[in-house]
């Protein structure tokens, strides 16, 4: 079966960090774009970070800049999110995503990009 599975997820302090991981079995996700997705309650979903093959060009979000790292282990078949300086707002569902890349990054990295497989998410709370 084709499928993305999240791991990393948990409970930290604000400034704590993470290291969140998507990894792919049924496909090489190498040859992919991937994205990292979040949604908080009460809130519509959003992109946070996106990775193409290749040279691994990157997008951000604004609000993430400088304190989410994405990042790709071909060997591994897994991409991941490192999360950084946690503030309270970025308490989310963390999501990834995968597709194949054909644009700019910075526009497959929204909403209404069409993404052929995602995972199921994993909690990510931010909470003193």
């Amino acid at each position: 079966q084709l499928q993305l599975v999240e791991s990393g997820g948990g409970v930290v302090q604000p400034g704590g960090s993470l290291r969140l991981s998507c990894a792919a079995s049924g496909f090489t996700l190498e040859y992919y774009t991937i994205g990292w997705f979040r949604q908080a309650p009460g809130k519509e979903r959003e992109a946070v970070s996106c990775i193409r093959p290749g040279v691994g060009v990157t997008y951000y979000a604004e609000s993430v800049k400088g304190r989410f790292t994405i990042s790709r282990d071909n060997a591994k078949n897994t991409v991941y999110l490192q999360i950084n300086s946690l503030k309270p707002e970025d308490t989310a569902v963390y999501y990834c995503a995968a597709v194949r890349g054909s644009g700019p990054v910075q526009l497959m990295c929204q909403p209404k990009w069409k993404y052929d497989y995602w995972g199921l998410g994993t909690q990510v709370t931010v909470s003193s």
